[in-house]
């Protein structure tokens, strides 16, 4: 009888780190994996030509001059919220309250843009409008950390309450704000003086936010991979011990970690309330917040690719609303397509990092 234990099938190991050029060989193979999935799925359950739905996802979201701006606007808001709560998730302090704080920063600024629009003039209330909001999100980010830090609070869990809070205050002022009286919203603030209104470059109302979406990427860049900070972020997300071990004050760390992704999430508010929508509501963010958790994630927390993971979301979010008038179908089936391509791409992440060791090669390096 042998009482040698079998050994599993298979193994998972996890590889070295690959070199750039076949990570990303392995997404691209990934994406068109997805997209014959999807192709298969459209044409059995709709009969419509897959080819054709893939040209309106690209006429979606690059179909004219306008709504390639929009595209891109939309991109750099996603990047933003996404740079803003990677330094968090770099040392393992798992921020979901992007949303929050950029409702809370957006609520900032339109209450400067109603209180002083009638004081003061449009320059003075745009310096006061984004020191309110840097400070309001600042302050949204550092309460959570402050108990993490005090008292080793689960930050998941307040970073998301949060977000229920400064939700209930956008709507509470909405009613104290609401115009006209019993509508429910606040309307364009200042429609008519364009008081706290942030200025147009070159003419255009899309280029401010990209340019300062492009800027603080390369802010974060050089933050995060060539500055004293980025490598003590990295020794608190490998090992609190250790950093403690050499010197690291962990518990400084994370409050300064948090004031700047939460001033980050409130100029994002800022941007929305000022130069984008030019009013508030409690869906202004458009729960980008959460979907820049997975654009930070998918990017192994390197903000140069965050904007392709950006850029990529938005384009087939756009997308997949110009199926929906295109082919009379209904949202929740570009959601479905959406839904299957993001899965094909987070799970080509598992390949790698990991391969599977069956036991037959395994056996054999054993001898």
């Amino acid at each position: 009888m042998n009482d040698k234990k079998k050994e599993p099938l298979f193994h998972i190991v996890k590889k070295e780190e690959l070199p750039v050029y076949k990570t990303l060989k392995i997404r691209i193979i990934a994406i068109l994996m997805a997209l014959v999935v999807c192709s298969v799925l459209t044409t059995v359950t709709t009969g419509i030509n897959p080819i054709e739905v893939f040209q309106s996802i690209f006429a979606g979201a690059f179909g004219t001059t306008r709504k390639s701006w929009i595209t891109l606007q939309n991109t750099a808001i996603l990047l933003l919220i996404s740079l803003a709560l990677t330094p968090a998730f770099k040392m393992k302090f798992w921020n979901i309250g992007g949303e929050g704080q950029v409702l809370i920063g957006g609520l900032a600024a339109a209450a400067c843009m109603i209180v002083l629009g009638q004081k003061f003039s449009n320059g003075m209330v745009i310096v006061c409008m984004i020191i309110a909001s840097l400070l309001a999100g600042m302050i949204w980010g550092l309460i959570p950390a402050f108990f993490k830090a005090k008292w080793n609070t689960n930050e998941t869990l307040s970073t998301l309450m949060m977000n229920y809070i400064a939700t209930q205050l956008v709507a509470f002022y909405t009613i104290v704000w609401e115009v006209p009286k019993g509508s429910g919203k606040i309307g364009i603030i200042n429609q008519n003086t364009n008081i706290g209104w942030l200025p147009q470059i070159f003419g255009s109302k899309y280029l401010l936010t990209i340019v300062v979406a492009i800027a603080f990427t390369v802010f974060m860049y050089i933050y995060l991979y060539y500055t004293k900070q980025g490598y003590e972020l990295s020794v608190v997300g490998e090992s609190e011990n250790t950093a403690r071990y050499i010197g690291i004050k962990v518990e400084k760390i994370i409050i300064r970690t948090m004031a700047i992704s939460g001033a980050i999430c409130g100029l994002v508010g800022l941007l929305l309330v000022g130069g984008i929508n030019h009013t508030v509501t409690t869906t202004i963010a458009g729960g980008q917040g959460f979907t820049a958790v997975l654009v930070s994630w998918m990017s192994k927390f390197n903000p140069i690719v965050m904007m392709l993971s950006s850029l990529l979301i938005v384009f087939m979010d756009r997308g997949a609303s110009e199926i929906s008038t295109a082919f009379g179908l209904n949202h929740s089936y570009s959601d479905i397509l959406t839904g299957i391509i993001l899965f094909f791409i987070i799970g080509c992440e598992f390949f790698i990092t990991y391969k599977i060791q069956f036991r037959k090669k395994a056996d054999k390096e054993e001898q």
